[in-house]
């Protein structure tokens, strides 16, 4: 029919309003700002969901579960709060995690530190860029989802925050890291080091020129050197004078 618009896979409205609510969060973004980015008329948006929850539910779907966007019924209906939180705990369940982390909070190593915060800050760093749309999607939409919210804030983000917090507590009374005037401050400065480069910059027109590795690198040298003392040198050996 001329004039009608070709149907469009589900899959490209779950990615693109993922990609939208990421972008603006979730109550400042409109149907309309998704149909939009579609080439979608406002009214046409409604053949594949049946209300903007329901949009969310299918952005948050596409985000941690994209197999089974395939399988659901057109148009998409919204779901309970309480459904989402379990697609984000079942998401996480599955997740590797920061094992380096988890166990170099409870277990003092005699490997160098430098070593141990290295591979902390790498980990963080891999997690949060592998995942950045996810974790964007949910701490935008989170304020929305008060059981999401929780669920990410105060269950899974505050235990890696403490668990940091933790391992540069027990580097400090080792006197193995240099002293800070908060440990809590300090492992949120940490984490919102890399959050910002992994995460943050992406979409920041000042940041354009910053490749990924320039800014892994960057990022793991200042926190290295603003963590790690300085390698104190050795005693000086007084020469023979010639005779």
């Amino acid at each position: 029919m001329r004039g009608r618009v070709a149907a469009r896979p589900l899959a490209d409205i779950a990615d693109v309003a993922c990609q939208v609510f990421a972008d603006k969060g979730f109550r400042p973004a409109g149907i309309s700002d998704v149909a939009v980015a579609l080439g979608l008329s406002h009214g046409a948006l409604y053949t594949y969901v049946k209300s903007k929850q329901a949009l969310l539910h299918l952005a948050l779907l596409w985000a941690l579960r994209p197999g089974e966007v395939d399988t659901l019924t057109i148009p998409v209906a919204a779901v309970s709060p309480h459904r989402i939180s379990e697609l984000f705990d079942s998401w996480v369940a599955d997740q590797a995690g920061l094992p380096i982390l988890a166990q170099s909070a409870t277990r003092l190593s005699s490997r160098p530190v430098e070593q141990e915060l290295g591979e902390i800050i790498d980990e963080l760093y891999e997690f949060i860029d592998r995942n950045r749309q996810v974790l964007k999607l949910v701490e935008w939409c989170a304020g929305e989802l008060p059981e999401l919210a929780q669920l990410y804030f105060v269950q899974r983000r505050r235990r890696t925050l403490e668990q940091l917090g933790e391992f540069l507590q027990s580097r400090i009374d080792a006197r193995r890291l240099r002293p800070v005037p908060d440990v809590r401050a300090a492992a949120r400065f940490l984490v919102e080091a890399i959050a910002w480069f992994a995460m943050h910059r992406h979409g920041d027109p000042d940041s354009t020129m910053l490749d990924d590795s320039t800014s892994r690198n960057t990022v793991r040298h200042l926190l290295m050197a603003a963590f790690v003392p300085a390698a104190q040198p050795g005693p000086i050996t007084p020469r023979r004078p010639h005779i």
